[in-house]
């Protein structure tokens, strides 16, 4: 199996699981974002407190949409703000009964669908990190890189005469 198909067929398996999320999502009455969100606050590591600075560096988004989320989500009575004790400025996020009986649902669901196509998923990973540390198929050529017969070989500028290429 070429690179490109190892990782066209790990992309496929991650589709897949992503699909069959945010189908089980939906029918749970929510957005893809806001079942993210409430597993990240259910989820948060130790030591970390679950504002919304935090979670939205978790989620990769901006800080106004996490806020969005948490505002739909209240509205919901998924999640509550608090104070926190030691200070009054901070507000920290929780999971309401209701956010705790459905992200459980939803965490149920999600983990008999990995049993069940986790293995494929699995897989496909091992192919890549096979791959990916086998010398002769490591590289994805670069058009500015030489051809076949002088596979890795990577047209050097006169700074970098010398050096030896390295490949990620």
């Amino acid at each position: 199996m070429s690179d490109y198909q190892a990782l066209a067929e790990f992309r496929y398996q991650i589709r897949r699981f992503l699909h069959f999320s945010e189908q089980a999502v939906k029918k749970a009455g929510l957005e893809r974002g806001q079942y993210q969100l409430m597993l990240a606050i259910k989820g948060m590591p130790a030591g970390v407190r679950p504002r919304i600075r935090e979670l939205a560096g978790r989620m990769e988004i901006r800080h106004h949409s996490a806020v969005e989320l948490v505002n739909r989500l209240e509205a919901g009575g998924f999640v509550h703000r608090t104070r926190a004790q030691d200070d009054r400025r901070e507000v920290l996020l929780g999971l309401t009964p209701k956010g705790e009986k459905v992200l459980a649902e939803l965490a149920l669901h999600h983990h008999d669908e990995l049993r069940s196509a986790g293995p494929e998923l699995v897989s496909a990973l091992r192919r890549i990190m096979r791959e990916g540390n086998d010398a002769d198929s490591q590289h994805f050529p670069l058009p500015h890189e030489k051809g076949p017969s002088e596979k890795g070989a990577v047209e050097k500028g006169p700074s970098e005469k010398g050096k030896t290429a390295k490949h990620s």
